[in-house]
């Protein structure tokens, strides 16, 4: 049956399928969490969300070489497990410390930090492992069907932070995401087994090697890393502005913790169920035929359209179909012709350079996008005025996706559409 869907070969299978319910329990885990998170964002005002991101950053700049000194030193199949529980014995404590009350809300502070730097490591751990995992040529048929189960792991957290917030209280949802937390570190352990024993040729599984402060010194000496790192900036720069009206509209319709928390919850199913249904029926007919130049070009267009649209009509409904369009232009088109970049580059820039990208880099721009909206609205700008002077940072992003979709690095991995294999009744992330 899956070859249906997607053109998988025989010994694949089962790594296939590993690999859809890793990233299913990592993004369901998250999006139970992540309702919670943001209203947590928004009782403390939008104003302290620039200082939560900032502190978020910070906390980045530490974590990272951490995560380098680990992979350069231990093998992934233990270096992926050990982070995962890791983060799993966090959960713990903050379900302890939330349900006792100790100092709710320095615990609701800590909590959100946390969560920004917990959701940018497993997600980008994770594409580094697919990327480790997997050949190129391999990467151009599975990675479509594989991300499918990112966002079908969002529309189950989604439903069940929807169907429980109510009657269990949001806090008791993080002893779900523990256990999926467990689950992902299972899978981990049958991939790396797959990769030794079945994977031809073997995917290496040692350690990567190199120095604690790799990262930084591949992504500045390479100017094809150097181009995601700017694509990403310019992505987070625009997703805090959005972020920041998002937090404005429901603090205007919900009162009450489980109320935002629902109405965020809402927002996200119906942002990921629009996704899902454009990368059912559009992605895999617009990148076989129109290419990966292409692929990478929508989100920002329809970023730069999205925030005209909502310049002139500030509305939460305009406002809802604007984020389900660019997150479906963003998870089904640009973040899987992204992930195959990756597969062209080492090891350690897969491992090192690319998590120092999806983390420290990604919340650099939440930063640079939150204190750039709080400067301008200290300017007199309203709602209206701060998006359209953001316009331009669309337009820069558009410039670096046609580079890196150009580079040589990427034709010499045969461009051919990334995505081309996957068939238009199957979901991608």
């Amino acid at each position: 049956m899956l070859k249906r869907f997607v053109e998988v070969r025989e010994e694949e299978v089962g790594a296939v399928l590993w690999s859809f319910l890793y990233f299913f329990t990592l993004m369901c885990g998250y999006f139970i969490l992540k309702p919670l998170r943001d209203e947590m964002g928004t009782a403390g005002g939008v104003k302290d969300l620039k200082l939560l991101w900032t502190a978020t950053f910070v906390v980045m700049l530490v974590a990272v070489p951490l995560f380098s000194a680990l992979v350069s030193r231990w093998p992934r199949k233990r270096v992926l497990p050990l982070v995962y529980r890791f983060f799993l014995l966090n959960l713990l404590g903050f379900f302890v410390l939330l349900k006792l009350g100790v100092a709710r809300e320095t615990v609701a502070r800590t909590f959100y930090v946390w969560l920004s730097v917990y959701n940018l490591f497993v997600v980008s751990v994770f594409w580094s492992f697919m990327a480790d995992l997997f050949a190129s040529e391999q990467s151009r048929r599975l990675f479509g069907f594989i991300a499918g189960g990112g966002t079908t792991g969002i529309l189950v957290g989604l439903f069940l932070v929807r169907q429980l917030a109510v009657p269990l209280g949001p806090v008791n949802l993080i002893l779900i995401t523990a256990l999926l937390l467990e689950v992902s570190a299972q899978c981990v352990r049958r991939l790396s087994r797959w990769a030794h024993d079945v994977q031809q040729p073997p995917s290496p599984g040692e350690p990567v090697g190199g120095g604690v402060l790799s990262g930084l010194r591949l992504l500045f000496t390479s100017p094809f890393l150097l181009g995601l790192g700017m694509q990403t900036v310019f992505y987070t720069v625009t997703s805090s502005f959005l972020y920041i009206l998002q937090v404005r509209l429901v603090d205007a319709v919900a009162t009450g913790a489980a109320a935002r928390t629902t109405a965020f919850a809402n927002i996200e199913l119906w942002v990921q169920g629009l996704t899902l249904l454009l990368q059912a029926f559009v992605t895999g007919r617009l990148i076989s035929k129109l290419g990966l130049a292409v692929a990478m070009a929508v989100a920002p267009i329809i970023t730069a359209l999205g925030f005209l649209g909502l310049a002139a009509v500030p509305a939460l409904l305009l406002f809802v179909g604007v984020r389900a369009l660019r997150g479906a232009s963003h998870y089904a088109l640009e973040r899987p012709s992204r992930e195959i970049l990756f597969t062209t580059v080492s090891r350690e820039e897969k491992y090192k350079a690319k998590n120092f990208i999806d983390t420290v880099v990604y919340r650099g721009g939440d930063v640079v996008g939150g204190w750039m909206e709080g400067g301008l609205t200290a300017l007199g700008l309203g709602a209206a005025g701060v998006l359209l002077t953001a316009m331009p940072v669309a337009g820069l992003w558009l410039a670096v996706s046609f580079y890196l979709a150009r580079h040589p690095r990427t034709r010499r991995g045969a461009e051919p559409a990334p995505l081309a294999s996957l068939p238009t009744d199957s979901p991608a992330r």
